[in-house]
């Protein structure tokens, strides 16, 4: 299987499979001397980990990172980071039913297809919990970025969204609440939502917003490999991702040139940002944003027509403990691999320019 590496210089290869023995990674082009903030990094993994509240998946993982080289007296040394994440709550029985029966919009079928076998306990490589690996790079390439900030928030869940812009929130908030997100009224809206669609064993899908600032001007490059089109790749490995847009996004293209245009300053900051802090593919020192949309979670605890191995139409029901909504739990997924991109362009940008 290809496919399981990403970036060229800070770059992560992820191994595991959701209930296997662990997951697990390998961070190559980490520079050294880097001194890590453990404590951080955990933390990280808190905000992605299952069970954390009633509207989250009930799996219950410690998610407890365990370095295995790489590191000496705290500082990163140069060489690759491994890690792995043990699994400690599966519960594979629960996937029993679906043995020989593929999930309406699940990997499930195309994977069997392409590789002629499939682990079917939790939809094995294809589960989200992959993630957990991402998370762990991420929160590294964090603390290679030092200055630079990253926060991403729910932004809506089915047909509830924030209305003020991102300038009008306070990113402290973010976490508390158990949907991630920074307006509290909306949230409130949002996480009741989230419980009516639980208890109709149904799924809602939503998008995140994330905001990165104090980016210098220069990251990125140009042709195929511009900043707006990494972050788009990125996201859109994300699990159950299946919408990117940056700045004005596809609302720009309802708009005129010179309603669109961002006016310079004199100091070349602009008047507005509806490029959303990328020009050219290179940032241009103003913030970066995007959004990021996520369907409905493809597990529902509801009866299906849907299709056997043996190419039978037969019904099928959901069971086992999964997430009724999935932007919550992927808040902190779409800041790591925010921050990866900037952390691999950041070194690119080091040795294009002898920085």
């Amino acid at each position: 299987m290809a496919g399981n590496s990403y970036g060229t210089l800070f770059r992560i290869t992820t191994f595991g499979e959701s209930h296997g023995e662990a997951l697990g990674g390998v961070i190559d082009g980490c520079p050294a001397g880097i001194e890590l903030d453990f404590d951080a990094i955990q933390n990280e993994m808190q905000r992605r980990k299952p069970g954390q509240s009633a509207i989250v998946s009930q799996r219950k993982e410690a998610d407890e990172v365990q370095f295995l080289s790489g590191i000496f007296e705290g500082k990163t040394t140069g060489t690759p980071i491994g890690f792995i994440i043990p699994n400690t709550n599966q519960k594979s029985d629960d996937y029993s039913h679906i043995k020989n029966t593929y999930r309406p919009s699940h990997a499930d079928y195309v994977y069997e297809k392409k590789y002629g076998i499939r682990d079917y306990r939790g939809g094995g490589r294809s589960s989200a919990r992959e993630t957990a690996s991402r998370v762990v790079a991420g929160a590294v390439a964090k603390q290679v970025l030092k200055d630079i900030k990253i926060n991403a928030f729910v932004s809506s869940v089915g047909e509830i969204f924030i209305d003020k812009p991102y300038q009008d929130l306070d990113f402290s908030k973010i976490e508390s609440n158990a949907v991630r997100c920074p307006d509290e009224a909306t949230a409130e809206k949002m996480e009741a939502h989230i419980r009516e669609i639980r208890k109709q064993g149904d799924t809602v899908g939503g998008t995140i917003t994330c905001v990165i600032q104090n980016v210098a001007v220069g990251l990125g490059e140009p042709v195929f490999d511009k900043l707006h089109a990494e972050l788009g790749k990125a996201m859109l490995s994300i699990n159950a991702v299946h919408g990117f847009e940056y700045g004005s996004g596809f609302c720009g293209a309802r708009m005129k040139g010179s309603e669109h245009n961002d006016l310079f300053n004199a100091d070349g900051t602009t008047q507005s940002n509806l490029s959303g802090g990328i020009q050219g593919g290179i940032s241009n020192g103003m913030d970066i944003y995007f959004r990021v949309a996520f369907k409905p979670v493809a597990t529902i605890m509801q009866a299906q027509q849907t299709l056997d191995v043996h190419g039978n139409m037969v019904t099928m029901e959901g069971k086992g403990r999964h997430d009724p909504c999935v932007v919550p739990r992927a808040v902190p997924i779409v800041e790591a691999m925010a921050a990866m991109v900037l952390a691999d362009f950041y070194l690119i940008h080091k040795v294009y320019t002898k920085a």
